[in-house]
């Protein structure tokens, strides 16, 4: 039974684009836009290597952002404030997930490749204020992204918290490996293979959640 294997969690860490809301709404369209906007204009490149460049970065780096410091000195500071300057208006209140979340019992956190301010206006649009004890951005993990170790060390020493007893979800598959390897309990969100560092699978969030409680 599922709500077996989560009776030890103390603490629910949660990423955010893709997994507290759906792909459906698309935000990333608008985010993915934003980011080959940014390539073409600050490596002066057309608009094709621009998101090759993007896609690239992305597979083999974890973010785009990694691959552009890492290639290109990139500062991110402005990379991310504009990057992530996206409308919400399209964005639905997730009743259910508020109500979900709020049930489990423990510390929940949210952990993204975005930024801090990202996370607080996607978070706000959700309708999820007031859920969470703690957000993290990729600046609390000094812009190493998931799913390098170096990025879930800094910010899980941060929190503090014992990952023998947390749950992680996620909708990168790659990102749930680490977490499993330090003895999390994982849910992937969202389409994706089975794997054996996937504990979990789940297209809805929400009722995944109500079957813990």
């Amino acid at each position: 039974m599922t709500k077996a294997r989560f009776t030890h969690i103390t603490t629910w860490v949660f990423d955010l684009d893709n997994t507290l809301y759906p792909p459906e709404m698309r935000l990333f369209d608008q985010i993915e836009a934003r980011m080959t906007d940014y390539v073409m204009r600050e490596l002066g490149v057309d608009y094709h290597e621009a998101n090759s460049l993007r896609a690239r970065y992305w597979r083999e780096h974890g973010t785009t952002l990694a691959g552009l410091m890492q290639n290109h000195g990139l500062e991110p500071e402005a990379y991310l404030a504009e990057v992530h300057d996206i409308d919400l208006t399209a964005m639905a209140r997730a009743d259910d997930l508020r109500e979900a979340i709020l049930a489990l019992s423990g510390r929940k956190v949210v952990y993204t490749n975005g930024s801090r301010e990202h996370a607080r206006r996607v978070i706000a649009a959700r309708g999820l204020e007031g859920v969470f004890d703690a957000t993290y951005g990729i600046e609390d993990a000094d812009y190493h992204p998931k799913p390098s170790e170096a990025a879930f060390a800094r910010v899980f020493a941060i929190d503090g918290f014992e990952t023998g007893r947390a749950a992680m979800f996620e909708d990168d598959p790659r990102n749930l490996a680490v977490p499993h390897a330090l003895g999390m309990r994982t849910v992937l969100v969202g389409p994706g293979e089975p794997a054996p560092h996937i504990h979990h699978h789940t297209t809805d969030l929400a009722e995944f959640l109500v079957r813990l409680i």
